[in-house]
């Protein structure tokens, strides 16, 4: 058996490199136009350079993503586009649209081609068709089993490589390919807008009492009728690898830096636990499944990959997720002022938190202190973002995470 690759989400340069770090063989990422995570960061040309670099440094590839369903105004400008990313060198494009893979092809035939789960990619023949235009991988279809994965690994060529979603958020469409979003609010989710209406609280409304809302129940449980579970198949990595799958995807470019360590980190030792052996991976199962709730999830579904998904599924009476720990930000430098952040939620003086290392430790500390840009000691940093210097009593690693644990809260998307 080869070991199937991780590839790990990355919404900035930032997380990027946690991304790296915490345990990725591979990162997508995608640019300023193109991709269907308009509202994510996403990176500039100097920072897809930057990125790039960086991985390939710590022997990890980049696959840029470029997947949007594409109107006849959009062609000009992707070509414009492959164009300048040739130059950075990414290791693939993730494209769905036939038009953009044929530009793909013809701008930078060097660059591998995967495509898209946007491209429903249900049957053989689909991986065989595109593998015959020059595809090196196809991504396939969230809707389907491990059985018909295996079954279609069975009827490619070796050298065409599988690729499947095994962690995240999940779409009420099919394969993503969404029209709520567009016929709601004119925010097309096949070109990078949506604004995730499968979230949303619905009634019904009878055609000839137009203004009169009524509730919809499923057993008296709410009216999230749309509200899936995120997918986790912490639990199931053997049964991943005897399907066949090449690459083990992890979903969330819009996430922070918090989630991408902790998913990554998980799966890492996971997968190569399992490696050494069967034995060690159970034995480490609760060690997994304790750290996978380390960042925010809406409970956990292994969606369609044992059969059809019921009704135990989907949330039916929130649209809230669970939250377990809270983001504080990522070691720096050292200096002599201490070890520089960038805060992202406030803490202060004498608490507790928590430093998460890429080695899979959690290590308990005390805010010993903290000081501004100016060197001035300071109780507590309430401003996101603000730059600050931290003694937490003990070395710490340049990209260590800080988290602080809460208790039973509950955030809303």
């Amino acid at each position: 058996m080869n070991k199937p690759e991780l590839l790990v989400p990355a919404s900035s340069l930032e997380v990027l490199k946690i991304a790296v770090i915490f345990g990725a063989d591979a990162v997508y990422i995608g640019g300023e136009a193109f991709g269907l995570r308009a509202k994510a960061k996403n990176f500039s040309m100097e920072d897809m350079r930057e990125g790039i670099d960086f991985a390939h440094a710590h022997y990890v590839k980049v696959y840029v993503t470029a997947n949007i369903l594409a109107h006849n105004g959009d062609l000009d400008g992707v070509r414009h586009y492959f164009t300048e990313l040739k130059e950075l060198k990414p290791d693939a494009l993730i494209i769905s649209d036939p038009g953009i893979f044929a530009i793909a092809r013809e701008i930078c035939p060097e660059l591998d081609v995967h495509i898209s789960t946007q491209a429903n990619n249900t049957n053989y023949g689909t991986y065989q068709f595109w593998h015959k235009l020059g595809a090196k991988r196809v991504v396939s279809a969230r809707e389907l089993s491990l059985q018909e994965i295996a079954q279609i690994r069975e009827h490619i060529p070796q050298d065409l490589e599988i690729e499947t979603f095994i962690h995240g958020a999940m779409c009420i469409s099919y394969s993503g390919r969404c029209l709520l979003s567009n016929y709601f609010t004119g925010r097309d989710a096949n070109r990078g807008a949506c604004t995730h209406p499968c979230r949303w609280k619905y009634a019904v409304v009878e055609e000839t009492r137009p203004g009169e809302y009524m509730p919809v129940y499923e057993n008296e449980r709410g009216t999230y009728i749309f509200n899936s579970k995120d997918l986790c198949m912490i639990e199931h990595i053997p049964e991943l690898i005897e399907a066949g799958i090449d690459s083990f995807k992890i979903e969330g470019r819009m996430k922070t830096a918090l989630y991408v360590a902790t998913v990554a980190r998980t799966y890492r030792k996971a997968i190569d636990d399992y490696f050494i052996s069967r034995e060690q991976y159970e034995n480490n199962m609760p060690w997994y499944l304790e750290q996978i709730v380390g960042c925010t999830y809406r409970q956990f579904t292994t969606g369609f990959f044992f059969g059809k998904p019921d009704e135990h599924t989907q949330i039916y009476d929130n649209n809230t997720y669970v939250k377990e720990y809270t983001y504080l930000g990522i070691v720096g430098e050292k200096t002599d002022k201490g070890y520089r952040i960038e805060q992202r939620n406030k803490f202060s003086v004498g608490e507790q938190i928590e430093v998460m290392k890429p080695s899979g430790e959690n290590v308990p500390v005390i805010v010993k202190s903290i000081r501004d840009e100016e060197g001035n000691e300071i109780e507590s940093a309430p401003h996101p973002k603000q730059v600050l210097y931290i003694n937490l009593g003990q070395p710490l690693a340049k990209y260590d995470i800080l988290r602080r644990q809460e208790k039973e809260e509950q955030a809303d998307e």
